[in-house]
């Protein structure tokens, strides 16, 4: 007979991965921008381990899979192994991993419990139970099948001899090599045989076998007389012997007596060289396989994700109602459907979780998707739907047209929750749920906002009390204490030497006058803006006198409470890009004036790290979700007026990156286009550096007949009739306000899209007749949205206007030059935006100009503080009003955040309660503890 015919795991191994790269080219040909991913998990630095990793390095290079080395210390924990595994589970950009054995760890470390660990689609190296359980079930084409068996079958594929119907014995039944080679023969069709050291006739065995598989880890154990002629003989073992003629003293040979066994099997394995290349050939088959399954589930850019059906009631129920007859699902699968790793997000229950900002870091290098801003006409005081069509269009987008989409939205204050207004959470079929959850405390950070403002506010009084009742002498030595006979500067108070150009870090070493400088900020009590707040309406809190106890010695000052959302650090929320840029526009806020007109900031309080730690929770950006099962960014709530009045930029940056190139993100900005949108280009996408494709402005025929002459609408009260009757006259007239918020969105170079939302109440003529206005002012399309009764359904129209208008190449501009003087930028936003003739500085607002020209506030944005109820300053004026002169009353400074507040008129940053608030109609049931009543 003939010596057997070599096969050569070699040769064969490097076909594979020429077939593998060719596979892979093809994939990222199909799927721009694709590769396969493998992450390789090693515990400790074994020599062996090391050697093996950098070869399954070198051939994922080889064939284009992106291969990843994730190394942790020999003092790793079990817990901390685990946590990089479901890190890596999460990874969408990792198609397979394998867990390097042994785990080379000081600390006990359970392996079984690791490899069950990995994800079973992602188990390339197929050690699971569960893909041990498939394949023992002849599941081979939904399972991953351990890589050395896998590399022996395609060896004996490469005879040409079919395994279907041969006698097969397997020496060997360890769990990664022996079990899984007889379940894998055995599901081809082999009669299988399992020998092991213990089989009394381990050789009678052998001798019946037609392929012959070893893994027993015995040198030379099989002889080769036992050998049935013929046979094909698979030789798995490494081992080393003694041999003399070898510079190390030692060889390698399998556990088959090679030189005896070649001359009766018609196919062998050398050793090495046999199945050792084979076996890392297959991983990368594996992970290519793996791969191919992902793109057959997902394609890549698309997430796939859960939608929710609606059951639509007619009449639409309440909003409570409907938002508690849908389960929403679990906060953890959205994060998984987005594409966020598991160790992005820290789980609040079961419906909200915050999301950290390394997923910004980690999407990065991702592109961005299309920006789309909602806004709205000039609104009645009930609200014209932007909410609403928020969440509509999101849905349409995203459950109907399948397009990748997010929604950032504003948390709501519970003021006007429990107030006059309610929930701010959509309505009808358009709402973020659970609504209850959305509306009140959510994750905590209007709480963490309180606190941290009252804090400044505490420390302000505190530090002129100080300074009134102590010596100079006697406030360092409290400033700057002694421990243990040492006195040191905090980083703070070394920043506040350099600010006064005291570059020294001995506290012994200031002078005298440099002890004044530096204990002294010398508040001027009638220049703080620094303001206490609560987020509850209380009008009785609007004016108080602080400082009447004997303890603070007379010194006492009148003071007022505002409402949570208006505090300066809710704006700087908003505005912040990260952990880092919040805490120093913290540190910049301005609180007062000192005597001598200099600036006081927190960070010359010593406050701004404090103020960073209550914070550092609020900064990640909360995860919701729609009715319809699309995602939210819920995250800060700045009003509209005094403030900027839009989600943070956080929340958008990573919803822009999560959507991707193709996706959406809709955002809202709070009031009417005048207010809302301006600020959200002039000073949000300004410091952002984000450009919006596209703008939705909402509009209804009930505000359009208001702005047309109509009578007054009032909260709690029953619309006239003129609102409930067709009546085209007036409301062409009012379709003025229409047009000019048109052309106040086209300034800016953004195309519009008018989305009409309809009430019942509206007529078929009345709402082409708002299509037809639109059209004519400018918009790039006009929709009629019945978004509310019917959901996204109801938007769908919407959404394909907005997807064509985002085709058209973004001509983004500013408005101002920041750079301009005060007045000048004033005068721009008050002329063509709201149609003024000119403007009018009243004293106080121009002694103000000078000063924060004076102290190096000029060049910040402008942010007015005006009525939403009118185009103009006074709230009777509807429609568009031209040719006022608009009065500034005072100009106020939010550095921090980066803008100056123009008043405009009066106004309350603390809202009152109505003789009836929205908490008569809000209750608990003890039973269930479900919400119940009217958001």
């Amino acid at each position: 007979m003939a010596p057997a015919e070599i096969l050569s795991g070699k040769i064969v191994s490097a076909q594979v991965r020429e077939r593998l790269k060719q596979q892979v080219v093809e994939m990222r040909e199909k799927f721009p921008g694709f590769r396969p991913g493998l992450a390789i998990l090693q515990v400790g630095n074994r020599d062996d381990s090391n050697l093996y990793i950098n070869m399954k390095l070198k051939a994922a290079a080889e064939i284009g899979i992106s291969a990843n080395h994730i190394k942790l210390p020999n003092t790793a924990t079990e817990a901390d192994v685990l946590k990089c595994i479901a890190s890596l589970n999460g990874d969408p950009a990792v198609h397979g991993f394998i867990v390097q054995l042994p785990l080379d760890s000081d600390k006990p470390i359970n392996t079984e419990k690791i490899t069950n660990a990995v994800a079973p689609e992602k188990d390339v190296d197929g050690l699971s139970s569960i893909n041990a359980g498939k394949l023992s079930r002849g599941d081979l084409g939904d399972c991953f099948i351990p890589c050395t068996p896998k590399g022996c079958m395609e060896l004996i594929r490469q005879t040409g001899i079919q395994v279907a119907g041969k006698r097969a014995v397997v020496v060997g039944r360890s769990k990664i090599v022996g079990a899984p080679m007889h379940d894998l023969l055995l599901w081809n069709h082999a009669t299988v045989t399992t020998c092991h050291s213990k089989t009394s006739t381990l050789a009678e065995e052998v001798g019946k076998a037609d392929i012959l598989v070893v893994a027993a880890g015995k040198a030379e154990m099989v002889k080769g007389e036992w050998i049935k002629p013929g046979a094909i003989v698979i030789d798995c073992g490494i081992n080393h012997v003694p041999d003399s003629t070898k510079a190390s003293g030692k060889r390698v040979v399998g556990d088959v007596a090679y030189s005896t066994a070649k001359e009766k099997a018609s196919y062998i394995t050398p050793v090495p060289g046999g199945v050792g290349p084979m076996t890392v050939a297959m991983l990368m088959q594996s992970t290519v396989e793996s791969a191919q399954r992902f793109l057959e589930k997902f394609q890549p850019g698309k997430w796939n994700i859960q939608y929710n059906q609606l059951t639509l009631k007619m009449p639409v129920p309440s909003d409570i109602e409907i938002s508690q007859s849908y389960t929403p699902k679990p906060i953890d699968q959205v994060a998984r459907e987005v594409g966020l790793l598991p160790d992005e997000v820290e789980l609040y229950g079961q419906t909200k979780a915050k999301v950290h900002l390394s997923a910004l870091k980690r999407l990065k290098n991702q592109p961005d998707g299309k920006y789309v801003v909602v806004t709205g006409i000039t609104p009645t005081p009930l609200g014209e739907g932007k909410s609403t069509t928020t969440v509509g269009l999101v849905q349409a987008l995203g459950a109907h047209l399948h397009q990748n989409v997010f929604a950032c939205v504003r948390q709501p204050s519970q003021g006007p929750t429990f107030g006059i207004k309610g929930g701010a959470a959509g309505g009808g079929y358009c709402q973020v749920i659970p609504m209850e959850e959305f509306n009140l405390h959510l994750t905590g950070d209007i709480h963490a906002i309180t606190a941290a403002n009252n804090l400044v506010a505490a420390a302000v009084d505190a530090r002129i009390f100080h300074e009134l009742t102590q010596t100079d002498q006697a406030l360092y030595k409290r400033l700057v204490p002694s421990d243990n006979g040492v006195r040191k500067f905090s980083d703070i108070q070394i920043r506040r030497l350099q600010k006064l150009g005291i570059n020294k870090t001995d506290p012994m070493a200031l002078t005298e006058e440099e002890v004044n400088l530096f204990v002294r900020l010398d508040i001027d009590p009638g220049t703080i803006t620094w303001q206490r707040v609560l987020d509850t309406n209380d009008r009785f809190l609007r004016k108080i006198t602080i400082g009447q106890s004997p303890t603070e010695k007379g010194f006492s000052r009148m003071a007022q409470f505002d409402i949570t959302v208006s505090s300066e650090i809710m704006a700087v929320l908003a505005l912040s890009d990260g952990l880092d840029d919040m805490k120093k526009r913290l540190g910049r806020m301005v609180v007062a004036s000192s005597k001598k007109g200099e600036p006081v900031t927190t960070d010359d309080l010593g406050v701004t790290g404090a103020l960073a730690v209550l914070m550092k929770d609020a900064v990640k950006p909360n995860l919701m979700q729609t009715l319809e099962g699309t995602p939210v960014f819920v995250h800060a709530g700045p009003f509209a007026n005094i403030a900027h009045g839009n989600s943070s930029v956080l929340a958008d940056k990573i919803a822009l990156k999560l959507v991707g190139k193709d996706g959406f993100v809709v955002t809202e900005a709070g009031f009417g286009a005048d207010i809302g949108m301006e600020k959200f280009f002039n000073i949000k996408c300004r410091y952002s550096g984000l450009r919006p494709h596209v703008v939705v402005l909402v509009a209804t025929v009930r505000a359009l007949k208001m702005h047309g002459g109509g009578p007054a609408v009032t909260a709690g009260v029953p619309l006239p009739k003129e609102y409930m009757e067709e009546n085209l006259q007036l409301l062409a007239k009012g379709c003025s306000n229409l047009n000019k918020q048109i052309q106040n969105a086209r300034m800016f170079g953004v195309p519009v899209v008018v989305a009409v939302n309809a009430f019942k109440t509206d007529t078929k003529a009345e709402m082409a007749l708002v299509v037809q206005q639109a059209k004519e002012a400018g918009a790039f399309d006009a929709v009629v949205c019945t978004h509310w009764a019917e959901g996204g359904k109801g938007a769908v129209a919407l959404a394909q206007a907005v997807q064509r208008a985002s085709q058209i190449p973004s001509n983004f501009r500013f408005l101002y030059d920041v750079k301009l003087p005060v007045i000048d930028k004033i005068r721009i936003i008050a002329q063509q935006i709201y149609g003024a003739s000119d403007i009018e500085l009243l004293p106080e607002a121009q002694e103000k100009v000078a000063l924060y020209t004076k102290q190096g506030f000029g060049n910040l944005p402008i942010c007015m503080a005006k009525t939403h109820l009118s185009l103009s300053h006074d709230p009777e004026q509807k429609g568009a009003p031209t040719g006022f002169i608009l009065p500034i009353r005072d100009i106020r400074a939010s550095v921090g955040a980066g803008f100056l507040y123009p008043l405009v008129g009066t106004m309350s940053t603390m809202p009152g309660l109505p003789t009836r608030p929205c908490f008569y109609d809000i209750d608990l049931d003890p039973v269930s503890g479900e919400v119940n009543g009217l958001f």
